[in-house]
C-alpha cells in the first residue's frame, strides 16, 4: 500500500490525537507503556541483522534498539505523519540516521520492498500499537509474513489487567479511550493461532499482574 492509499480517517485521527501529544509522549508514557524494554532486550538480533518496526511513533524504541544492537539494520513504519517527524528528528538528533530508516505506511497492509527495498526481517516487533489499530489482526499476519526464515515476531501491550483490582482496571480503560487505546482481549488467541497456522513456535507471557502481555511468534529456518 502506498503512501496515497492510505486509510485517510485513521490516519487523519493519529495525526489528530499526537500532533500536541508528540512531544510529551516519551516523558509522560515512560509511566505505563510497561514491558517495552524487556521486548527489546529480548530481540537477540543476529549479528548484521535486519528488524523491523511497526508502528514505530516517536522513534523512542526503535533507537534504543539501535543503540543495543550496533550491527543491525532498522527499519519503522508510522501511520501518523506527525509521529515521523518528531521520529525522524530522534534518529538524526542520536545520530543513528545511517542505520535506521523510517517511512509512513499501514502496519496492517505494507509494501517492505517499495518502502525499504528490503523483502524480509529477522525480527519484526510491535509495542503498545495493536491496540491502536484497527484490524490489528491483520497486524500479525503482515509481521508474519515479513519475516525471514528463522526470524521472529515480538509483540507487547496491554493485557487485561486480569490479577489487578477492577478500579484500576476501569480507571486505565476510561484514560486509554482519551486515546483511542483498546486492550486486545484477543491477543494471545490470535497470536497462538497465527505461530499454528504457519508452524511456528510461541511464547507468551503476562506481565505485572496482567497490566501487559509480551508474546513472541518464531518462524521455521
Amino acid at each position: 500500500m502506498s503512501t496515497t492509499e492510505l486509510p485517510a480517517s485513521h490516519a487523519e485521527l493519529m495525526d489528530g490525537v499526537y500532533r500536541w501529544q508528540r512531544h510529551i509522549y516519551d516523558l509522560t508514557r515512560k509511566y505505563y507503556l510497561l514491558g517495552r524494554d524487556r521486548l527489546i532486550d529480548g530481540l537477540d538480533v543476529p549479528q548484521g541483522g535486519t528488524v523491523l518496526e511497526l508502528g514505530s511513533g516517536t522513534g523512542r524504541n526503535i533507537a534504543l534498539a539501535a543503540r543495543r544492537y550496533p550491527d543491525a539494520r532498522f527499519f519503522g513504519l508510522d501511520i501518523s505523519a506527525e509521529m515521523l517527524e518528531t521520529a525522524n528528528a530522534a534518529i538524526a538528533r542520536e545520530g543513528l540516521s545511517g542505520k535506521v530508516k523510517l517511512a509512513r505506511g499501514d502496519a496492517t497492509d505494507f509494501d517492505a520492498k517499495a518502502l525499504f527495498d528490503v523483502e524480509q526481517f529477522d525480527r519484526v516487533f510491535v509495542s503498545y500499537s495493536l491496540s491502536m489499530i484497527p484490524g490489528w489482526e491483520k497486524t500479525v499476519s503482515a509481521a508474519l509474513a515479513a519475516l525471514a526464515p528463522g526470524g521472529s515476531l515480538h509483540v507487547v501491550d496491554f493485557g487485561q489487567q486480569e490479577g489487578l483490582p477492577r478500579w484500576f482496571r476501569t480507571m486505565l480503560r476510561g484514560w486509554l479511550r482519551k486515546f483511542h487505546v483498546s486492550p486486545r482481549a484477543s491477543l494471545r488467541d490470535v497470536l497462538e493461532s497465527e505461530s499454528q497456522r504457519t508452524g511456528a513456535t510461541f511464547r507468551f507471557r503476562t506481565l505485572y499482574r496482567g497490566y501487559a502481555w509480551l508474546g513472541m511468534i518464531g518462524s521455521s529456518k
